[in-house]
């Protein structure tokens, strides 16, 4: 089981709001009703996306994580050559392919870098029609776009701004593509940051970090206004759709928060 790293991000953002993930307020019955739903769900809709995520794919050794819980992840994982041979494979697609259905979209792109120096990926969840669209092209998009990107360190911001349900991708699809994706992705990535949460983002993390990739679990942070992500990323680095600043302003008004900056030098 891949391991917490221990050079998870400490960027001026992480000094200045702690921990800012609410896990501490989701108890143990939360929990208990979370894994039955979820239990329900996935078993309804693993199959199809399976299907159109992979196409005609093996079936894989993680199809019981939500019934076996934590303690089936620590024995069911693939081993790094499996999971890198795979990868290898939709690589060589993804960089001959036709991706202009994804790609077009707009919603996942790289937007500049950081204070410390590193990229910074922005996906907006409002564009990504989850129901409507090719799971296995949007994948194969996924890693053209950062495979490059991870080989050093980097980090994600995602806007959850005015997503609806037809937005969110199943979680046995978040759970194959995490599976398949190798530790590079994982061990690299110094931040999450998840812009303008909802209470289903809150439990969607706690669930997803605890029970199916604890290895980025203190790299989660979920921030109310997209102000706060200037502690961790220059304004003029930071490229977003009009609706976001647009939501923002109207929810939180302007000038709401004064990020403290580090002034040191970014990290080579």
């Amino acid at each position: 089981m891949i391991e917490a790293d221990d050079d998870s991000d400490t960027s001026p953002h992480d000094l200045e709001m702690g921990s800012d993930v609410e896990y501490s307020n989701i108890n143990l019955s939360l929990a208990a009703q979370l894994s039955g739903a979820a239990h329900s769900f996935t078993q309804m809709q693993g199959d199809l996306d399976r299907q159109r995520l992979l196409g005609d794919r093996p079936r894989m050794v993680y199809e019981s994580v939500l019934d076996d819980g934590l303690e089936g992840i620590e024995h069911q994982e693939s081993s790094p050559l499996l999971v890198d041979c795979e990868y290898e494979r939709l690589l060589r697609r993804a960089k001959t392919e036709d991706l202009s259905e994804v790609s077009g979209i707009g919603c996942l792109y790289q937007s500049g870098v950081d204070r410390l120096g590193r990229p910074v990926v922005v996906f907006c969840g409002k564009w990504f029609p989850a129901h409507n669209i090719d799971l296995e092209k949007a994948l194969l998009y996924l890693i053209y776009l950062l495979d490059p990107i991870v080989k050093g360190d980097y980090v994600i911001a995602y806007f959850h701004t005015l997503t609806s349900s037809n937005n969110y991708p199943s979680l046995q699809w978040l759970k194959d593509v995490y599976s398949i994706l190798p530790y590079k992705y994982k061990k690299n990535l110094k931040a999450f940051y998840i812009v303008h949460p909802t209470f289903w983002t809150k439990m969607m993390t706690w669930w997803f970090t605890t029970f199916m990739a604890p290895a980025i679990k203190t790299k989660v942070h979920s921030l109310p206004g997209v102000e706060h992500l200037y502690s961790a990323i220059a304004k003029d680095q930071l490229e977003i759709p009009a609706y976001i600043t647009e939501y923002d302003m109207a929810t939180n008004g302007i000038h709401y928060f004064q990020p403290i900056t580090n002034t040191s030098s970014p990290a080579s």
